[in-house]
């Protein structure tokens, strides 16, 4: 699974649904939410290349 950073929890979570997306600067992310609180959550980098 893919961690990032919740701002809300304050506390590194595990990605609810993760996806891979292109953010505006054409770099590529993974996007998901938080299992907690249902933030939004942003790791650069894809699926693909994520450490498992």
């Amino acid at each position: 699974m893919v961690e990032a950073y919740c701002v809300k929890c304050n506390a590194k979570k595990k990605i609810k649904k993760p996806k891979s997306v292109i953010l505006k600067t054409g770099r590529l992310a993974t996007a998901g939410v938080c299992p907690t609180c249902g933030t939004k959550l942003y790791r650069m980098g894809s699926l693909e290349t994520a450490s498992v």
